[in-house]
């Protein structure tokens, strides 16, 4: 019987230690997605096929135009990153944003990051990235912002 009950817990602990491994992968993709795909893609290296890779097809930055929804899709944000890294008078040290994680909210398949933007130590943007996980990993899905 005491047998039986040391390979119940035992089970248990094996479990409940993979459920925070997985938990923890999870985290650590959603955070490489977000550095790679948002921080770098958009912003300090405009890399835009990293862009591409961690954002989701149909993705739009969400905004408020007086009583409109404003969508600005992913495909026009990349054309508009390109079209300024060949203008021969741009000057990528603009691009460059102090970018930060500062929460982060997994549950399942989805997970929700508040990132502050900032330039020159002030703060230009606190944005909210909605994330969702697919086959092929996690995917940035939609952005709504707040510009301070």
């Amino acid at each position: 019987m005491k047998k039986k009950i040391l390979i119940v817990w035992g089970l248990i602990l094996v479990l409940a230690i993979s459920g925070t491994v997985s938990a923890g992968d999870d985290e650590a993709a959603v955070e490489q997605v977000i550095k790679k795909a948002y921080f770098n893609g958009a912003f300090n290296d405009l890399d835009t096929e990293n862009m591409k890779k961690g954002f989701h097809p149909d993705f739009a930055i969400f905004s408020a135009k007086g009583k409109k929804l404003s969508r600005y899709p992913i495909a026009t944000w990349i054309q508009d990153i390109e079209k300024k890294k060949n203008n021969p008078d741009f000057d990528p040290d603009q691009a460059i944003r102090d970018c930060r994680i500062v929460s982060l909210d997994i549950t399942g398949g989805a997970a929700a990051a508040k990132i502050q933007i900032s330039k020159d130590n002030t703060l230009i943007f606190t944005d909210y990235l909605s994330l969702l996980k697919f086959n092929d990993g996690w995917k940035i899905v939609a952005k709504v912002y707040h510009r301070h």
